[in-house]
C-alpha cells in the first residue's frame, strides 16, 4: 500500500464470511495491543464468525473498507442493550489495521454506518470508547457529530492501569422526535 493513497481510494461494502480472518486478524492487534477493546484475550476465528454470524444475521449493519484489496478496517453496529425498550438503539465498534491508521478509514468507516443505521430505522447511536486516552477514536467520533455524554471512571482495568470509559451519542433520523 502506498503512502500516496486517501480515502478516495477506499471501498466500503457490506462484510462477508470470507472477510472474518482479517476482521480476526485486526480485532486481534486492538485486543492483544490496545485499550480499544476491554477485552484480555483475542477471540479465535471460530468466535468471530460467530459473532458476525449474530450481528449481520440479526439485520445490523456490519462493513468492512478495502484499500487496494486489502481489507483495512471494519465497523458494525449492534445492540445496545438487551431489554427491549433499548430496540432502537445501537453501539458502534471502529477497527483499523495499524498499518492503515490515520488514513480517513475510521470516520468513512462511521459515516458510512450512521447511514446504514438510520436506514434500519435506528434512532440513537453510542459510542462506548474504551480509555479515554483513545483520543483519535474520540476526535473520528466527533468529526462525525457525536457528542460527549459522560466517562465512567475507571471501569477497566488492562496492560497494569486503569481505564476510564468515555461515552458519545448522536442522534440517528428523527431521534427522539416521534415514535419509532
Amino acid at each position: 500500500m502506498k503512502d500516496s493513497q486517501t480515502t478516495r481510494d477506499i471501498r466500503l461494502r457490506p462484510a462477508r464470511a470470507e472477510d472474518v480472518p482479517a476482521i480476526t486478524r485486526i480485532y486481534a492487534d486492538a485486543v492483544i495491543n490496545g485499550t480499544a477493546s476491554f477485552e484480555l484475550t483475542a477471540p479465535d476465528e471460530a468466535e468471530m464468525t460467530r459473532r458476525f454470524e449474530t450481528l449481520a444475521g440479526g439485520g445490523y449493519p456490519y462493513l468492512v473498507a478495502e484499500l487496494a484489496g486489502t481489507v483495512a478496517g471494519y465497523a458494525y453496529a449492534g445492540p445496545y442493550r438487551a431489554r427491549p425498550a433499548y430496540k432502537w438503539t445501537v453501539e458502534n465498534s471502529i477497527y483499523v489495521a495499524p498499518a492503515f491508521h490515520r488514513r480517513g478509514i475510521g470516520l468513512a468507516l462511521l459515516k458510512r454506518l450512521i447511514v446504514e443505521a438510520e436506514q434500519r430505522g435506528y434512532r440513537q447511536m453510542i459510542a462506548v470508547i474504551g480509555d479515554s486516552a483513545q483520543t483519535p477514536s474520540i476526535a473520528v467520533h466527533a468529526a462525525a457529530g457525536f457528542e460527549p455524554i459522560g466517562t465512567l471512571r475507571a471501569v477497566g482495568f488492562k496492560h497494569g492501569r486503569w481505564l476510564d470509559t468515555p461515552l458519545m451519542q448522536i442522534a440517528l433520523g428523527k431521534g427522539a422526535t416521534g415514535s419509532p
